[in-house]
């Protein structure tokens, strides 16, 4: 392929990622929409999971707020699973097992989803509920999120998150989390979700069944609602509340984490790709997901031949190299010092692209992520 057309393809897969993408959702979304038949008198009996490890700072405030649920307490079930913490997490769930807490406990470190499997194992509601220490719930959360089960061809739905400062306010991340929440929106109009908010979802009993303890369990969860022929949506009323990490560094560690696995997930289940099974799902994953998993390396291809083309003198390529390099200028600044919300997202989308490039080289090496320590917020 020659340098020139090396170089357009590469910014045309950039621009189709994040622009291209979401406006073929917008035009279908105008003839096309699968609306959810939610009904909020539906009570379900449902399982609340959360899952700890080494928390004992911030085991009680989560339990307060899980205590806090407007919710029928004989359909409610609370399971607090433990991977195998050694603080005095599990003494501090186990003191409100007079208020309806159970403690699961894993008897070794397994990971997340081994926790999880567990409280799965021991839950008997019929919705099953994800969420995690950090992540506050509203008081009418549960009664919101499952109502949308009312729908017999829902398999799982996401809340939408709210990062926020110590001071309430919203974090610099905003903007590109408003971005992923507008995704989520318009792929719940015309079919399905492509991943859910990890720190708080809900799926059908039969949809957990088959539970790998070495995958994600968020986006595991969503392509088993598919693979059965359910959807997952987004529901905007249910939301997730948690801090943003404090320190950048523990942040960007939290993004490679994540992104890893989803990687790893996606990896094992290939065959979603295939359209002729999956339709327009296939297209989604292939765009949501690969795609922009595969920015860091369009951005190199572009800018290294852009490079090349720049020194042979055409201007449309000398310019196009100048805006490269102000982008980068730009994601290098310190986003403590830099005032307007729109000047801070260079910053966040290199940051984001750097995150996956790591990802991919720590998924080439082998490494996978299972076990996890609490993040500092």
């Amino acid at each position: 392929m020659s340098m020139p057309a090396l170089f357009w393809a590469s910014i045309v897969c950039i621009v189709y990622t994040y622009f291209g993408y979401p406006l073929a959702l917008y035009l279908m979304a105008l003839s096309r929409r699968q609306e959810v038949r939610a009904d909020p008198d539906y009570l379900p009996k449902v399982t609340l999971i959360v899952t700890v490890h080494n928390e004992q700072d911030r085991v009680e405030g989560k339990i307060i707020n899980t205590l806090g649920i407007d919710y029928p307490r004989d359909r409610l079930e609370v399971i607090f699973a433990s991977d195998a913490s050694e603080d005095a997490t599990d003494a501090i769930v186990q003191s409100h097992g007079h208020e309806g807490i159970t403690l699961v406990r894993s008897p070794g470190r397994g990971g997340k989803e081994n926790a999880q499997k567990l409280a799965i194992d021991h839950a008997r509601g019929d919705i099953i509920v994800f969420s995690d220490v950090a992540t506050m719930l509203e008081p009418d959360g549960i009664r919101k999120i499952v109502a949308a089960f009312a729908d017999p061809g829902i398999g799982c739905v996401s809340s939408e998150d709210r990062f926020v400062n110590p001071d309430g306010s919203l974090s610099g991340e905003g903007a590109y989390v408003r971005y992923e929440m507008f995704l989520r929106s318009l792929e719940s109009r015309i079919n399905s979700v492509v991943g859910l908010s990890g720190s708080f979802f809900a799926a059908r009993r039969e949809v957990c069944r088959n539970w790998p303890t070495n995958l994600p369990s968020d986006f595991n969860t969503l392509l088993n609602s598919v693979r059965a022929g359910l959807r997952g949506v987004s529901d905007s009323a249910s939301v997730g509340i948690y801090a943003n990490i404090r320190d950048e560094q523990g942040e960007f560690d939290r993004k490679v984490r994540t992104i890893t696995r989803g990687i790893s997930a996606l990896m094992a289940n290939l065959e979603l790709l295939d359209p002729s099974r999956y339709g327009i799902f296939s297209w989604q994953l292939f765009s949501h997901k690969l795609m922009r998993w595969c920015v860091p390396w369009f951005l190199a291809v572009a800018f290294c031949a852009n490079l090349a083309l720049a020194v042979k003198g055409r201007r449309i390529y000398r310019l196009a190299f100048l805006a490269q390099c102000a982008l980068y200028a730009l994601g290098t600044m310190d986003v403590t010092k830099i005032r307007g919300g729109a000047l801070k997202i260079p910053y966040y989308f290199l940051q984001v692209n750097k995150a996956i490039a790591v990802a991919w080289l720590k998924y080439f090496k082998g490494e996978r992520f299972v076990t996890w320590s609490p993040s500092k917020r």
